[in-house]
């Protein structure tokens, strides 16, 4: 473990590859990042309750509790903290799995650091985006400046990727976006990251907000927001 000043905030590296450590760390540091890093899971769970870091850059290939554990247990505890899953397996089941737990993005090794740094700076910025005002669409209030969403009055916790794709898409209530121009606005990279990346967070919010979750699927094209729902 071990820590550096930054300006930008905390990040919390799980990594049991000390070179992959020393690799991120540098990056993150010359971004303006302070640097906190763990080689377990169990620690991870701890230092992240313990120091809050703006975002944990997380392995998931961990000795003993690996990155998907750590994940889940962090969304089970209402835990939100931006995760970015690095994986050595490039399978769809995994990364789906990965999204599905709540993690927002993932690389996959060998990466570049430049992609990683990339990814991680999209994922804060969802995070902390510009703020519109509430959006309304039915029953569900997207509140842009305290980024809650509210079902009624009952609220529902979503991670920085799923608030930044609905906002995204109540912003434009009606406008049918292609899975590829989500990518782009939403995720900030192109269609070959891969669509079905899309679909799962689609699934994750219409699984948190059931029958009142506003979008609609248009079948060969994409997804709109309804106004109406």
């Amino acid at each position: 473990m071990e820590t550096s000043p930054g300006g930008r905030g905390l990040v919390l590296v799980v990594e049991d590859e000390p070179a992959i450590v020393d690799l991120i760390g540098l990056y993150l540091r010359r971004d303006g990042f302070s640097v906190l890093t763990a080689a377990e899971g169990s620690a991870a769970l701890e230092l992240v309750r313990r120091h809050r870091p703006v975002a944990v850059v997380l392995d998931v290939g961990l000795p003993g509790l690996d990155g998907i554990e750590v994940c889940r247990r962090l969304r089970a505890d209402d835990d939100w903290t931006p995760v970015l899953f690095v994986t050595a397996r490039d399978d769809e089941v995994d990364r789906v799995l990965g999204l599905e737990i709540g993690a927002d993005d993932y690389v996959v090794k060998p990466f570049s650091p430049r992609e990683l740094m990339a990814r991680l700076r999209t994922v804060l910025r969802r995070g902390t985006g510009p703020a519109p005002g509430p959006l309304v669409l039915g029953r569900v209030r997207v509140d842009t400046v305290t980024r809650r969403v509210l079902v009624d009055d009952d609220e529902v916790a979503l991670t920085a990727t799923e608030f930044a794709l609905l906002a995204h898409l109540a912003r434009y209530p009606g406008r049918v976006f292609s899975r590829e121009q989500l990518l782009s606005s939403v995720w900030g990279y192109a269609a070959h990251a891969g669509t079905r990346t899309v679909d799962v967070h689609v699934a994750q919010l219409r699984g948190k907000l059931g029958g009142d979750c506003p979008i609609r699927t248009v079948r060969g094209v994409g997804y709109a927001a309804e106004v109406g729902r």
